[in-house]
Parts: C-alpha cells; structure tokens; sequence
C-alpha cells in the first residue's frame, strides 16, 4: 500500500489533479472564516461589475457572487462526495456477486444493469428529481447515487470474472471458506485500486449531475450549488445583461474541479494499469 502511494506521489498527472484540487478546497473552507457574511446578504445593485469589496461582482439579487461561489463549491463537491460514494458502493457489491457467483444470479444481475444502462441515467434522474417535493442536497445526493452506477457495476464485474479462477481463490474454495469471505479477502484486494478510480471518476460525474439538474431548476432547495449559481443567471438573464460574472466562474468552478478529478484517474490509471504500464 505505501509502495502504491509513493508510485503515485511521482505522477505529474496525480500531483497536478490533486495539488489543484486541495489548493481549491483550501480556499473554499478558509474564506467563509474569514467573510463571515451571509452568502445570502443583498448588499450591492443587481449585476453590480467585479469591484472594490465585491471581488466577482454581484448577482441578479444584489449578493456576493464571490462568497456564494465558496458556498456552492462546498455544496457540489459534497453532493458529488455522497453521490460517488453510493454509486460506487452499489456498483461494487453488484459488480462482485454477479462476477464471482455466476450462473442464474449473474444473468439477473446484469440485465438489471442493462435495463439502468439502456435507459439514459440522466432522464430517470430528472424523473425522481420531479417527483420529490423537498429536495435537500443529501437527497439530490442520494438520487443521483442510486441513478449512476452501472457502469461500475459492469466494470466491476469485468474484473471479478477474471480473478475468480485465480489459483488463490480457488485454495480458498477448497479451504472451506464462504462466499462473502472469499471476495472480501481474495478479490476485493485485487482490484481496490481500481475500485479508487472508479469513485474519482464517480464522483466528478455526480459533480456534473448536480450542476445539470440545478440548472433544470430540478436542484436542491434552501442552498447554493454551482448548478443553482448558473440556474439564477439564466433565469435572471445575465446573459442578456453582460453580466457575464455570474455565470462563468461558476462553469469554471466545475470545468477546474471535474479537470482535477480527471486528472488524478488518469494518473492511477498509468500506475496502475498493466496494460498502459507497459
């Protein structure tokens, strides 16, 4: 394990994704503490051009687009944390029993996947988002979660299909040793880095998910995210305002975060591919 982590820490990829990304989250839970104001606090004119106190101007209602941009980076990658996290995790556990037990359960569990592959995750996720009448950011979490993951899945059963021949698994077999132990200790291993990757490239996605939605109007309610920053702009026409500081930090912010996610997934992948290794 610490032999994987110095490997990593010597990609230029790996560095530069998670340097850009630490140094961001740095900035967002540092600058609250010291502007201590209400992100929501009307204290300027509507579309008010970056200035003097106002560092990226103020939006369509007079607010600190600079302070509510912290706010709403905070929210995003929390939601996109929650989200990667539970996509990840059932992907997992689905990718692992249909690939290490096979027969019957493998066919039911890969259809199940097909069926959520077939059907665009983004259109069941705006049905749900829909029919929620209040939508927290854990549960806008929550439902892009549990809309994500079957690619994981399918990956993750990829992986498994090809180790559960291994000579290891099959003297644990012989040992006597039940189902779940046997891929919690002689599979699961193999592939955890890959299991990483897949959570990064999780995660970034959840990222965007929440900004799509946001900008659908279909968000989360009661808070700011990067989607929501972008959704008051449209609707408030910013755009047809010139006011072109209320929107494009917020596209930046995501283009900045998804960038660094991509970046370090690249760069375990180079680590820790055989194939791209080589």
């Amino acid at each position: 394990m610490n032999h994987s982590v110095q490997i990593l820490l010597k990609s230029p990829k790996f560095m530069i994704g998670s340097i850009t990304l630490l140094l961001m989250m740095a900035l967002v839970l540092i600058y609250p503490l010291i502007n201590t104001r209400d992100p929501l606090e009307m204290m300027a004119l509507a579309f008010q051009p970056p200035g003097g106190e106002l560092l990226l101007g103020s939006d369509n209602f007079g607010r600190d687009i600079f302070l509510e941009l912290m706010y709403g980076i905070r929210t995003s990658v929390q939601v996109g944390l929650i989200a990667g996290l539970i996509a990840t995790c059932i992907g997992l556990v689905i990718g692992l029993a249909s690939g290490y037990i096979g027969g019957l359960a493998d066919n039911l569990l890969t259809a199940i996947t097909n069926i959520f592959i077939v059907i665009p995750s983004f259109i069941i996720l705006i049905l749900i988002s829909v029919s929620i009448d209040s939508r927290s950011s854990l549960v806008t979490a929550i439902v892009i979660g549990i809309t994500s993951w079957p690619w994981t899945a399918r990956a993750v059963r990829a992986q498994t299909t090809s180790l559960r021949n291994r000579d290891h698994v099959n003297i644990a077999k012989i040992s006597g040793h039940s189902t779940p132990r046997i891929i919690l200790f002689e599979i699961l291993p193999y592939i955890a880095s890959y299991v990483v990757m897949a959570f990064v490239l999780q995660m970034a996605s959840g990222i965007l998910a929440e900004a799509s939605i946001s900008m659908l109007g279909l968000g989360p309610y009661n808070t700011i995210s990067l989607g929501i920053l972008m959704n008051w702009a449209l609707v408030f026409e910013a755009p047809v305002a010139g006011a072109w500081w209320a929107f494009i930090p917020a596209a930046f912010a995501i283009a900045i975060i998804t960038f660094s996610l991509y970046m370090m997934n690249t760069g375990m992948d180079e680590i820790f591919n055989p194939k791209i290794r080589s």
